[in-house]
């Protein structure tokens, strides 16, 4: 069930600075309204890659990756200034007030077209949800398992965990008339300089029906930030992050099944061990991996003696129920502390004593959820290195 529901007039939603008093739990915990607030547009001729100030992430140098460091985090929901940035091309300035959604295809009897207005006007709904790159940990395959994988070498930091306020993306498709015969639903980006001119992502129709899957133009209770997709993007719960497309544009609803480049070539698991499906190259990617990582640098460096060590974990599947660390390379394991309640969609916080002594360490940490998953002893490598989610050798030293 949504954390929250309610209509929102058009006047109070556009209001800059709009508040209002919230009792939802996940805006409860970012202490934050409901209601976008408006965002204050670029001077003339600025167009830099990103928004917001860089110091506190990872800059890759693909020029398109900010990768988050965990160990600036503190609580459950993380700080929009925090939240890590994956892009195509650049951020997008878009003016709200000419922007439009289309919403078509051969499988909808009223093609439609929505203004930021109209979305504002429709019953809304809060979630609190990760959300992860499915190259998260793609280093790991190379200073894992010596194995490396091409893509953004992002370490444990391609990942957030938010309260994303939107509409359901079903209400918005069923007044289009979706026919019964649709089987795709394909979401397309303004962002025209990345690939296929428009970063695109296909749905199948049944997780187009989840209530759960939203457009969402805000996060932790503020207008959408506009490195995050201001004025529009999707959020698709637990599944990887390229599904939730940013600066949504259009959407195309079709009676037979889509193919684009991501994914056949794109967000596909391809090697030995992921057969081709349909016109990919492999196993597409969907759903992301249980994971855990601790909230420290890599490697890490510590003061000797007693330290509480935090981290986070997240899985698909369900909350996390167990998280365990070891610092004899698996050989035995021992409970951490799972911290906070979990609402729907959230990661969860673990903490744990460890006595420090001088010397080189390895600190390993592996979530439970409640399904039963658990991480993998081992992950069969794929060539763009998605979904690695064996338990992490963390490096440490300690004096």
């Amino acid at each position: 069930m949504p954390l929250h529901r309610r209509r929102t007039s058009r006047r109070s939603l556009l209001g800059a600075g709009a508040r209002a008093g919230v009792g939802a739990l996940g805006l409860a915990l970012v202490g934050c309204a409901d209601r976008p607030s408006a965002i204050p547009a670029l001077g003339a001729g600025e167009s830099p890659a990103w928004f917001k100030d860089t110091a506190p992430f990872i800059v890759h140098d693909d020029g398109k990756s900010l990768e988050a460091r965990l160990e600036l985090m503190r609580g459950l929901i993380t700080p929009q200034r925090l939240f890590f940035v994956r892009n195509n091309s650049v951020s997008l300035d878009v003016d709200a007030a000419r922007w439009r959604l289309s919403v078509e295809g051969d499988a909808v009897e009223r093609p439609r077209e929505l203004s930021y207005a109209d979305l504002l006007d429709m019953p809304s709904r809060t979630l609190v949800s990760y959300l992860e790159c499915a190259g998260n940990q793609r280093a790991m395959f190379d200073l894992v398992t010596g194995r490396a994988a091409g893509g953004t070498q992002w370490a444990t930091g391609g990942v957030g965990n938010g309260v994303w306020t939107g509409v359901s993306l079903w209400d918005v498709l069923a007044a289009a008339g979706v026919r019964d015969d649709a089987v795709s639903v394909l979401l397309i980006g303004l962002d025209a300089e990345s690939p296929e001119q428009g970063f695109r992502r296909v749905l199948p129709i049944e997780k187009a029906r989840h209530p759960d899957t939203l457009l969402a133009y805000a996060l932790n209770g503020e207008a959408l930030p506009k490195d995050h997709g201001y004025p529009l993007r999707a959020l698709v719960p637990g599944w990887v992050g390229s599904s939730s497309i940013k600066w949504l544009s259009r959407i195309v609803v079709s009676a037979e099944p889509l193919w684009t480049r991501n994914n056949t070539t794109s967000y596909v698991l391809i090697g030995d061990d992921y057969p081709p499906e349909g016109e990919a190259l492999g196993t597409v990617v969907t759903e992301q991996s249980i994971k855990s990582a601790l909230a420290l640098p890599w490697p890490a460096t510590l003061e000797p003696g007693s330290q509480r060590i935090r981290g986070y974990a997240q899985s698909p599947h369900g909350p996390i129920t167990r998280v365990e660390w070891s610092t004899d390379s698996g050989a035995t394991w021992r409970d951490a502390a799972v911290l906070d309640p979990q609402p729907q969609y959230s990661w969860a916080r673990f903490e744990f004593t460890w006595d420090a002594r001088p010397g080189e360490h390895v600190v390993m940490t592996r979530a439970t959820d409640a399904s039963g998953a658990v991480q993998p002893d081992d992950v069969p490598f794929n060539k763009k290195g998605y979904l690695f989610n064996r338990p992490l050798p963390h490096p440490i030293s300690v004096g």
